[in-house]
């Protein structure tokens, strides 16, 4: 297994550490910045999270530079993004920080574009990451990030940061998944 693979599974192995430490019962402490109020173990999985998305363009940047990109990478790397996403926004909802609709929506949306992409698979067609697709991701990534350290440090101005990157991480999303699929309707017509 090369390295660009092998960091890719180092996120998909991250995805329990980021959950664990926000769903814990048992909390480590809290400390305060102001009259933001956090709990250690939100500092850890937000840090951990950080890092788990920060070897996205690693993994692939390695890849296309050592010229080993490969079919199980390829499988991985999307897989992997998804599964972090996925975890973290369903801890979210457990805690109760964000709504359950924004997490269906956009789990919803990786699932239909995954179902695009074996259609398209099966009839031989490649349907690569879009541009847009990229964006939605780090979107998505920001916004998460938002709400797991309580709008830090946006909310000691009065800024709802983490609410309008919520608000942005849907709309991307959503728009990102009518992308592909108005680009490929020809996959879904012919099938």
């Amino acid at each position: 297994m090369n390295l660009a693979n092998r960091i890719t599974l180092a996120r998909i192995f991250l995805v329990p550490v980021v959950m664990f430490f926000l769903l814990v019962r048992y909390n480590i402490g809290t400390f305060s910045i102001g009259s933001l109020t956090m709990t250690y173990n939100e500092l850890i999985a937000a840090l951990v999270f950080i890092l788990a998305a920060s070897t996205d363009g690693l993994d692939g940047y390695i890849a296309r530079k050592k010229k080993i990109v490969t079919n199980l990478g390829k499988f991985l790397d999307p897989l992997a993004d998804k599964l972090l996403v996925s975890a973290a926004l369903i801890s979210l909802v457990e805690m109760q920080r964000l709504e359950a609709w924004i997490a269906i929506v956009i789990i919803s949306r990786e699932f239909a574009v995954t179902g695009l992409r074996l259609v398209a698979a099966a009839e031989g067609q490649v349907i690569a990451a879009s541009a847009l697709g990229k964006l939605k991701t780090w979107v998505q990534i920001v916004a998460i990030t938002a709400v797991m350290i309580r709008n830090f440090p946006f909310g000691f101005f009065g800024i709802p940061f983490d609410e309008l990157a919520t608000w942005a991480m849907v709309i991307i999303t959503i728009y990102s998944g009518y992308d592909y699929f108005a680009k490929n309707r020809n996959v879904i017509q012919y099938s």
